[in-house]
């Protein structure tokens, strides 16, 4: 269970989306905030926001101590947080969640597609970014060039790199031929890693798109560029497998 400590009012009240600590000092200023039935004016007050009964305007508040984002990121998006010419993941988030700080774990290259998981819990990122922990990606691939049982192979031995030898990793066929369709499982996600290890096999990526990192799978309805929050269960799904790594 998340261990509870306490935060400044006007702290929460921002990153629950109510503007700025500024804004929200004359929100509280008001009178329109309660903290347990009574009335606050000090926008400092220490609340504990998993624990109090907080109200604005006579409505509960909905913390939530960390966001966790699915997101089916399209082609030509960019995998930042910075402002640049390109569309980023975060410009199609349409400025909601602007008051968090939401970054992805891990990036997927401008033409990748698929599943991103944008999130504000520093810690969970980390652990699911770790190497030590081998986290497991899958990715869909098509490539031109034949893929052979030589590529299976090749996969599960780690392919020597120009600046890495590429963890042991699974490359299931699925159609072969001129071009060939394939699912990619690796436990490390280095720049450009899949589209480099077919490379080196002689083959070159086409269309690339993430399916899963770790338990969270890509919801099937989402339409590229679409979002949701994740759920009570993916959260947990996410948490455990880091926990599990550790012991």
């Amino acid at each position: 269970m998340e261990k509870q400590k306490s935060e400044r009012l006007d702290k929460i009240l921002s990153m629950c989306g109510f503007g700025t600590r500024k804004d929200v000092k004359k929100l509280i200023k008001q009178g329109a905030v309660t903290v347990n039935g009574n009335t606050v004016n000090d926008a400092g007050e220490k609340v504990y926001p998993l624990i109090d009964n907080i109200r604005i305007f006579g409505e509960d508040l909905d913390y939530k101590s960390h966001i966790y984002i699915m997101m089916n990121k399209p082609a030509g998006v960019v995998s930042s947080t910075r402002e640049e010419e390109d569309t980023t993941i975060i410009d199609l988030l349409e400025g909601e969640y602007s008051h968090r700080n939401l970054f992805p774990v891990g990036r997927l290259d401008r033409d990748t597609e698929g599943l991103i998981l944008l999130t504000d819990d520093g810690q969970l990122a980390h652990r699911l970014l770790s190497p030590k922990n081998k986290v497991e990606k899958i990715y869909y691939v098509e490539v031109r060039g034949k893929l052979n049982e030589d590529d299976v192979a090749a996969f599960a031995g780690g392919i020597p790199l120009e600046d890495f030898t590429a963890l042991p990793a699974e490359l299931e066929i699925l159609e072969a031929g001129k071009f060939s369709r394939a699912l990619v499982k690796i436990h490390e996600g280095k720049f450009h890693q899949v589209k480099r290890m077919m490379k080196a096999r002689g083959k070159e990526v086409i269309h690339l798109k993430r399916l899963s990192i770790g338990p969270l799978k890509l919801d099937e309805n989402l339409e590229p560029g679409e979002w949701r929050e994740l759920t009570d269960s993916e959260i947990e799904g996410l948490q455990n497998i880091v926990s599990d790594s550790k012991q």
